[in-house]
């Protein structure tokens, strides 16, 4: 499990997430492409803290790549979400309308 220091001096840690998700991908018949990143080699998980904030993991397999967290907006979390495919939770829900057509 990671553990990141935050922006606003908060550290995070994945085991303490309330809940994660997975990145999405497609095959482009060679790799498995990150649905977010749109690159084999950069990834993303979304976490949601025990406070209810959210929060993307982001890593590399790129040799020397350091691993990353960054605070993410509700929003952004809901258009996360359904980009992967995921349903939202019901604090994300109101912003369906918003982002999706």
């Amino acid at each position: 499990m990671s553990k990141y220091l935050m922006d606003n001096g908060v550290v995070v840690r994945s085991e303490n997430a309330v809940q994660s998700w997975e990145e999405d991908t497609r095959w482009d018949g060679r790799n498995r492409i990150s649905i977010p990143t749109g690159s084999q080699w950069e990834h993303e998980t979304l976490h949601k803290s025990k406070k209810g904030r959210y929060w993307v993991e982001s890593w590399s397999q790129w040799q020397g790549s350091t691993p990353n967290a960054s605070w993410i907006t509700d929003e952004d979390a809901a258009r996360w979400l359904l980009l992967n495919g995921e349903e939202l939770p019901e604090d994300l829900r109101a912003w369906r309308d918003e982002i999706e057509e």
